[in-house]
């Protein structure tokens, strides 16, 4: 490889979300790389911070650029300039477009377990949530769509939205064209818009490819918000670049508006030039990191699925996380996440937190040096062992 994904890099004392914990112990939780970025992110970052101004940037057209080239050339997805709206961050999207969407008290529906800032930006806006849970196949640990408690909700009269997630975060699940059709079929029929975050797009397993929810059909085109960004694929959440592609003009010009009236609609000048660096120069990196990454979950998953009594690895084709299924060690996964960082000073992410059948799951980030993963599965299995004692 050309990349060095093997390279530890200390995190510690550098203000880190996900290593502001205890000494000794490892943490695998929140969605963060343990990788540098991509090259060509950091020199121009360096080469923009060695100007030394950094003052009001408006948005060079070579940002929204960036994004139509990026979704056009690697998920043969076609939108013009205009349709791209920038945002501090995907959350911030989402929250603002939850209120534009859908009135105070009516209902924003998720498909669960599901990335469990989602719950946040919904009840934080006054809105209520609406679950529709996953079919979790324990036979081939894989996940599917219960159509039928969808399409009964989606009827309601006081839903207005769905917050899809695509790929689905936690569960790795890659939704299929005509599951994609299906569901702008079902939400148009009914007056619902669809928020579909992508934001894990790109991190999918070598030969498999996303689809664009906006893509699928002129349906789901009209009623689609679409957040995406660099974030995620390469490393760069602290420096808060993201983007809202609404390809309907009278939709566009009300997210526009929330995002503006909710001032999270600027971007500043090491969002723009990573972002333009990321999807300009950042392919070769990200294909290499994908292989890495793809590397990382077959070992965890073979170690798991052979080695750690009571667990076992679900099927996922996208993301740098890995949905495990503890039931059978323990249905309650706060009390065994709580277990593993005291014990084993593990730190990952129990599944109850996500809603849906999520309690009896574990989430652990693999985005990390091989040998810092290997030290995580040990630590796992050293915890899952004294568990059961």
């Amino acid at each position: 490889m050309k990349y060095n994904f093997d390279k530890i890099t200390d995190r510690k004392n550098t203000n880190s979300l996900k290593w502001n914990v205890s000494d000794g112990v490892l943490p695998m939780w929140v969605a963060d790389m343990d990788f540098e970025v991509c090259p060509a992110i950091s020199k121009a970052v360096q080469d923009r911070a060695a100007h030394c101004i950094y003052g009001y940037s408006s948005d060079p057209s070579e940002w929204a650029e960036a994004y139509v080239n990026w979704w056009g050339t690697r998920h043969n997805w076609k939108f013009k300039k205009d349709a791209v709206l920038f945002c501090t961050g995907v959350i911030p999207a989402i929250s603002s477009t939850v209120r534009r969407a859908a009135a105070p008290g009516e209902g924003v529906m998720v498909f669960t377990p599901v990335y469990n800032v989602f719950f946040n930006c919904i009840n934080n806006s006054d809105r209520k949530v609406v679950e529709s849970e996953l079919i979790y196949n324990k036979a081939d640990m894989s996940y599917e769509i219960d159509w039928a408690d969808f399409e009964e909700k989606a009827k309601r009269e006081d839903v207005k939205l769905l917050l899809l997630c695509n790929p689905h975060n936690p569960v790795g699940r890659i939704w299929t064209s005509e599951e994609l059709a299906r569901i702008g079929e079902i939400c148009a029929a009914n007056g619902m818009l669809v928020l579909s975050d992508e934001i894990h797009c790109d991190l999918t397993l070598p030969g498999k490819d996303y689809v664009p929810f906006a893509s699928v059909n002129d349906t789901n085109r009209d009623i689609s918000i679409t957040a995406i960004a660099p974030s995620k694929t390469f490393n760069i959440a602290g420096l808060q670049s993201s983007a809202v592609i609404v390809p309907n003009r009278k939709l566009c010009r009300t997210i526009w508006n929330g995002l503006n009236a909710d001032e999270v609609g600027e971007g500043n000048c090491f969002a723009q030039i990573a972002a333009i660096a990321a999807f300009t120069e950042g392919g070769e990196w990200l294909d290499e990191l994908r292989e890495y990454i793809a590397e990382n979950k077959r070992i965890a998953a073979e170690f798991i699925n052979n080695e750690v009594p009571g667990l076992r690895t679900t099927v996922t084709d996208a993301t740098y996380l890995i949905w495990i299924d503890c039931s059978e060690l323990s249905p309650d996964s706060n009390k065994l996440a709580l277990f593993l960082k005291d014990n084993s000073k593990l730190f990952i992410t129990r599944g109850s937190t996500y809603g849906g059948n999520g309690e009896g799951f574990l989430r652990m980030n693999l985005a990390a040096p091989r040998s810092v993963v290997m030290d995580g599965l040990e630590r796992l299995k050293k915890g899952a062992i004294a568990f059961t004692l």
